[in-house]
């Protein structure tokens, strides 16, 4: 039997700061540029009751880690369920199952981080966010780690939502932090925006984004689906987290498509582990436009996962659970 640790969300989510995520996050993708292999989700849909069941995986042998989630939304219980299972990229062996949740937040605002590091102008010091929820704190979070921003707006439908972030995030960062009207107000003069919402079509005008702007979308990973006008995917320098994604479920890519203005499978700059790992130069210019277009990857998740099963090692938390080997347990008996 092998010895494997559970750990619920309690047990991890004071265990990293938002600058822990980031680097753990940026050196996994560092691997994927040079070769470790990463999938794209795979989603199955139920009819009834509607829910979608969602899996996907990276190895990153450096760190020593492979797996990813497998996670359920929707069905009866209207809800989400994120597991996470974390093995040893040399033995094969299980070496953890975390609850998945807590994490979410950082690991995908870690991506989004690493892409403003890796493609925002040096300069950068205005941000723009569209959205209110979890995903958007835990991208203004992360990014904060790898900018020093003086200014950041946010814009919410809802005024009480983008009041509250905006108060909440006013005293956690330097920068002055305002609730504004609407997405044009938060763009206007913005250098990084970020977008983190559900909506099914865009959420910023392309004529809002101005030469130098750095833009990542993180809230759509659905074919029909974008954040993204098609013409600022068209004119920008475009990165999604993994090239294959962009095919298979990056609604604002596959948008543009639609639109005629790139051909498909064209159009890509690079993914993201790429220009991490120093293969294509991501910004080339202080006027070009760039976005990153992140749908979730198991690159990230294996990468948070390790690193708060290592700590939580480390603190003797977590509880040890027991699994057979195939060899012990594959008898047919």
């Amino acid at each position: 039997m092998t010895e494997t640790l559970f750990l619920s969300s309690g047990d991890v989510d004071d265990l990293a700061e938002p600058a822990d995520y980031v680097a753990a996050v940026r050196d996994a993708y560092r691997q994927v540029g040079e070769g470790a292999p990463a999938e794209p989700r795979t989603k199955l849909f139920n009819r009834e009751p509607p829910g979608m069941f969602t899996t996907y995986a990276a190895v990153l042998p450096e760190t020593g880690a492979m797996g990813g989630y497998t996670y359920s939304a929707g069905f009866g219980a209207g809800d989400a369920w994120f597991m996470t299972p974390l093995f040893d990229a040399e033995s094969g062996e299980p070496l953890a199952l975390l609850d998945g949740a807590s994490m979410n937040p950082f690991k995908t605002g870690a991506a989004g981080a690493v892409a403003v590091d890796a493609l925002a102008r040096d300069d950068a010091t205005d941000l723009a966010v569209i959205g209110s929820g979890a995903q958007a704190r835990g991208q203004v979070a992360t990014t904060a780690t790898v900018r020093e921003f003086e200014a950041v707006r946010v814009f919410s439908p809802t005024a009480e939502n983008r009041v509250s972030f905006a108060a909440d995030f006013d005293e956690r960062l330097d920068a002055d932090v305002s609730p504004v009207e609407s997405a044009g107000d938060a763009l206007a003069g913005a250098d990084v925006v970020i977008t983190a919402t559900t909506a099914s079509d865009p959420v910023i005008a392309d004529a809002d984004v101005e030469p130098g702007t750095h833009v990542t979308a993180m809230g759509q990973y659905h074919p029909e689906k974008n954040e993204l006008p098609p013409e600022l995917v068209a004119r920008a320098t475009y990165v999604p987290d993994l090239r294959a994604r962009a095919t298979q479920d990056a609604g604002s890519y596959l948008a543009a498509v639609a639109a005629g203005l790139i051909a498909e499978g064209e159009g890509i700059a690079a993914d993201l582990g790429a220009v991490v790992a120093g293969d294509h130069p991501g910004r080339t210019g202080d006027e070009a436009v760039t976005v990153f277009d992140s749908g979730g990857t198991g690159v990230e998740t294996v990468a948070a996962a390790h690193m708060l099963y290592e700590r939580a090692s480390d603190a003797g938390r977590g509880e040890p659970i027991d699994f057979a080997p195939a060899s012990e347990a594959l008898t047919g008996e």
